[in-house]
């Protein structure tokens, strides 16, 4: 098959039909599959795979946004049920796609797909792709793909990498296009990155793609507060070509961000492939209070914007940290505070509305308990000054959906607080080391990171799996004693190798500074120190209850030297 249609003397690439949608199906097969294809195929495709995460999470917006168009809604739970429970529910999507399949032509002389036709510039330059493919930064590339340069891509890559820029492209100085008014001497001055990548993408998946779209898939009525853009929500497709520059303007719903033209920009290409690309700045968006409408995304309050703007509450997207694995931050996601009533304190942190949108779904009796989800949690890392990606996050939490309803709250609670033990642990695994490497006459900070590490890694594939069972129990509170015992012995023995490992010196020990004045500090007084911050924390191994005695310890951990 060529790699292009050729319609009289121009080229075409119908994305409705042309495979460039890479899939991983549930026999574990990679395919690549046009737009139609994935929904008629989507029962039997575990998810996208893009060529890196944030790709991923870009494609999976654009079929929502289609999904949502497609289907008009669905308008409320009851809506959504029937879609549940139809197997066939993506079958209006073809006719859908048939409708509107002259603006996804990649190719197309007037409305190429997510492009603005004719985009130049002053001097007629051609850009190099590295400007749009990720793993290839501009400066130093991190990823060993594509090296150095990106001379050439397909028209299946190219169309990925166009939906991935304006979702994730890096802030910066750009070359200003012809007719873009913001352009001064020939240079845009930097407007911030792509609109997903404000966020700290956040999406749910089901076992297969139809399960994924479908609990993404967030009824009209589930908006708290009425689209601020004024008009009906429709895709980029069904709005007219974008021009050069930018339009200041309020997005009107989620078919709108989801698909939000943050750049303009033009592929050059001949008949095998493209080589080369124009970009510039599209609309701006500011992330600031924009909770109602963009689900994919905690929301942490800003109290510096309110003091700056006046205005109270004011919410940014929450973004994830790469150094804090997304078991470490369930909190963030199944005990996320909800907007407050008139005249409440407002909440410090949002959920992501798609996780509150599955706790409606579970707490309405649309989704059973057990049922086992995936919160995917998939971010950039942008570096110097937003001009360049240096990290991917891309973490997952395998829970059941009971820990996302409203009005039970036990799961969620004993699985936040089973998050709080292993913080416990981990300081006294830390606190320990420190007092080991003191005892030894040695600095203790990288004795201390490297013994949170340890501590972390040992405790995080305990937790998934205690977690992704934790709904298989009647009373969640014996599985979280259970847990205590089982991270009291991780803790426990990760401390005895750490004490074995101190060397004569720590064994020996010698004076040093508490708050009560001077103690003989060696390994031996270092280790019952570290005893009694493990049983008050967790309890005594075969107990029920946590040690509060106040005599655990003649001198607790934070009056030791650590």
């Amino acid at each position: 098959m060529a790699e292009h249609d050729v319609h009289g003397d121009a080229l075409a690439f119908d994305l409705t039909v042309r495979p460039w949608i890479p899939v991983l199906r549930c026999d574990g097969r990679v395919d690549e599959l046009s737009l139609g294809d994935v929904f008629a195929q989507a029962g039997d495709l575990r998810r996208i795979v893009g060529d890196v995460p944030t790709q991923e999470f870009a494609l999976v917006r654009l079929l929502l946004a289609i999904a949502h168009d497609a289907l008009d809604g669905p308008e409320d739970t009851d809506a959504w049920s029937e879609l549940w429970g139809n197997p066939a529910c993506f079958v209006p999507v073809g006719g859908y796609l048939e409708a509107h399949r002259g603006r996804f032509d990649l190719l197309h002389d007037q409305v190429p797909f997510f492009q603005t036709a004719g985009l130049r510039t002053a001097k007629d330059e051609v850009f190099s792709l590295n400007r749009i493919v990720a793993d290839v930064p501009n400066g130093e590339p991190f990823f060993s793909a594509r090296l150095p340069d990106v001379e050439r891509l397909s028209f299946a890559e190219a169309a990925r990498w166009v939906v991935h820029a304006h979702a994730y492209d890096t802030s910066g100085i750009k070359t200003g296009v012809v007719g873009d008014a913001r352009a001064k001497q020939g240079k845009v001055y930097p407007l911030g990155v792509g609109w997903a990548g404000c966020l700290g993408g956040v999406f749910v998946e089901g076992a297969t793609l139809r399960e994924t779209l479908l609990l993404n898939l967030v009824a009209a009525d589930s908006d708290p507060d009425p689209a601020d853009g004024g008009g009906d929500d429709v895709p980029a497709w069904r709005l007219p070509a974008c021009g050069p520059g930018g339009t200041e303007r309020a997005p009107t719903g989620v078919r709108d961000l989801y698909t939000w033209q943050t750049r303009r920009l033009r592929l050059c290409c001949d008949a095998d492939g493209v080589h080369g690309v124009v970009l510039g700045y599209g609309d701006p968006l500011s992330p600031r209070n924009r909770h109602p409408l963009e689900p994919m995304s905690a929301w942490r309050r800003s109290l510096a914007q309110e003091r700056k703007l006046g205005t109270v509450p004011v919410y940014l997207p929450r973004e994830h940290d790469p150094e804090r694995a997304a078991w470490r931050g369930i909190a963030s996601l199944v005990a996320g505070q909800a907007l407050p009533v008139d005249g409440a304190e407002p909440a410090a942190y949002l959920r992501p509305g798609i996780l509150e949108w599955v706790a409606r779904l579970v707490t309405e009796r649309e989704l059973e308990g057990g049922f086992m989800v995936r919160a995917r949690l998939i971010g950039p890392v942008y570096g110097t000054q937003q001009s360049v990606i240096d990290d991917i996050v891309d973490d997952q939490v395998a829970m059941a959906v009971v820990l996302l309803h409203r009005q039970d709250r036990r799961f969620a609670e004993q699985a936040v607080a089973a998050v709080a033990d292993a913080d416990a642990a981990v300081n006294a695994v830390a606190d320990l080391a420190t007092n080991l490497a003191r005892a030894a006459g040695s600095d203790g900070e990288g004795p201390r990171a490297t013994a949170r590490h340890s501590a972390y890694g040992l405790l995080e594939g305990p937790y998934r799996t205690w977690l992704a069972r934790l709904a298989e129990a009647d009373d969640p509170y014996v599985r979280r004693t259970a847990w205590q015992s089982e991270v009291h012995r991780i803790a426990g023995g990760l401390g005895d190798r750490l004490m074995a490992e101190a060397g004569d010196a720590a064994w020996q020990g010698r004076t040093v500074a508490v708050k009560k004045g001077t103690e003989w500090l060696n390994t031996a007084l270092a280790g019952k120190w570290f005893r009694a911050a493990l049983h008050r924390a967790l309890g005594r191994p075969g107990t029920d209850a946590v040690d509060t005695a106040p005599d655990a310890a003649p001198e607790t951990p934070a009056e030791a030297p650590a």
